[in-house]
């Protein structure tokens, strides 16, 4: 096989048939396949099996009931699904023409590029026209600059890295290193790679049915993934530790004006920001990783347990802080939650969310199963992507 042609799709029932026939004609004397990657809720399975039976290209369906990882993961399943040298990226709603499937595919056979971008913004002939309205335009441009303002290196050759449009050789890319989280697996792509990239222009088209997935979820999705690619998942991890902290001292505040003693309204503001800190890291911060991360009990009951440790660690050093050196209980709470902050993300990322091989075992969690002791915990540090 020379050529998968992975669509990730969502809801896409009225494009499907459209899309393989235009499809179809643009592999004519190639020895392509098209694999759907579907997450939907509605009948688009039955569309692409329906389809699948009259193409004349092989039509692969893989439908995911668990969709981790959005519409990135999705690319990733059908690329990991695939034999083919070649794999080409395209969005499930012919804002992306079929017809420049080979275009791309020359371009691949062409040249030493490792990745072909179907660009909105490259040269004569892109066009970004299809974009709903001025705001989105808006949105993408400022995206785009954004994104190659962080990884100036890694991006210079690459004008749309926003783009879900893409062709690459199925060799250049480790699948094992992505971790998406949203739209832009491109960029995911890009900035944990080294690829030459190669760019051909291509005019960003009208849907063809349906409604758009963009959101502001997707929005808040993009900038955690841009976040998490810069700086390494512990930026992600400080945003939530900052709201919790803001939070925490808001609880407390909020007791102490009514009379509770600062020590008790500690304790309260304490119990209530490590269950919505907990909520948070779930969705936002180890969300890739949750499918291959221990049951969701056992990693609240040791989120939940290391954390009320650390509550009881930082109590006494909060007494002392306010009773003997003359702190504010506010202040000097806010910096005992500051000063634990690295140890609670090594925890989390290496043993709530981790894989690392255990080091020295001291104890058992409350479903009887063994705790990485800390030395494991150390063993290997986190790290964002190199300047890039």
């Amino acid at each position: 096989m020379e050529l998968s042609v992975i669509v990730p799709t969502y809801n896409e029932a009225p494009n499907v048939a459209e899309l393989v026939r235009r499809a179809e004609a643009a592999c004519t004397g190639i020895n392509a396949e098209i694999v759907f990657v579907d997450d939907s809720r509605d009948h688009t399975p039955d569309v692409i099996r329906e389809t699948a039976s009259r193409s004349a290209v092989p039509v692969r369906l893989i439908h995911r009931d668990d969709p981790v990882g959005g519409l990135g993961g999705a690319v990733i399943e059908g690329v990991r699904s695939s034999q083919a040298v070649y794999c080409l990226v395209m969005d499930g709603d012919l804002q992306h023409p079929p017809e420049m499937i080979p275009v791309l595919l020359d371009r691949l056979r062409a040249s030493d590029a490792e990745v072909v971008v179907a660009s909105r913004y490259c040269g004569n002939g892109g066009d970004a026209g299809g974009l709903a309205n001025g705001t989105r335009r808006l949105v993408s441009s400022g995206a785009t600059l954004l994104s190659r303002a962080l990884f100036p290196r890694r991006l210079e050759h690459c004008s749309d890295p926003m783009t879900g449009f893409f062709g690459f050789r199925r060799s250049a890319v480790e699948v094992e290193r992505l971790k998406p989280t949203g739209f832009k697996i491109l960029l995911e792509m890009l900035a944990r790679h080294r690829l030459q990239v190669a760019e051909v222009p291509f005019v960003f088209g009208e849907r063809f049915a349906g409604e758009s997935k963009a959101s502001f979820k997707e929005g808040v999705r993009f900038i955690r993934q841009l976040a998490g690619l810069r700086f390494g998942r512990i930026a992600s991890f400080g945003v939530v530790g900052g709201i919790g902290t803001v939070l925490n001292l808001l609880i407390m505040a909020a007791l102490m004006m009514v009379g509770v003693h600062y020590v008790l309204a500690a304790v309260i503001a304490a119990e209530t920001t490590i269950l919505t800190n907990f909520l948070m890291q779930e969705r936002m911060v180890f969300q890739a990783d949750r499918a291959t991360a221990h049951p969701l009990r056992r990693r609240f009951l040791q989120s939940f347990g290391f954390n009320n440790v650390d509550a009881a660690a930082r109590l006494p050093l909060l007494w002392v802080l306010v009773e003997f050196a003359g702190v504010g209980s506010l202040v000097a709470q806010a910096g005992t939650l500051v000063a634990a902050f690295l140890l609670r993300y090594l925890f989390h990322s290496r043993v709530v969310y981790g894989t690392a091989t255990p080091a020295t075992v001291v104890g058992a969690d409350a479903v009887g199963q063994p705790v990485t002791g800390l030395i494991g915990v150390f063993r290997r540090q986190p790290a964002g992507l190199p300047p890039a």
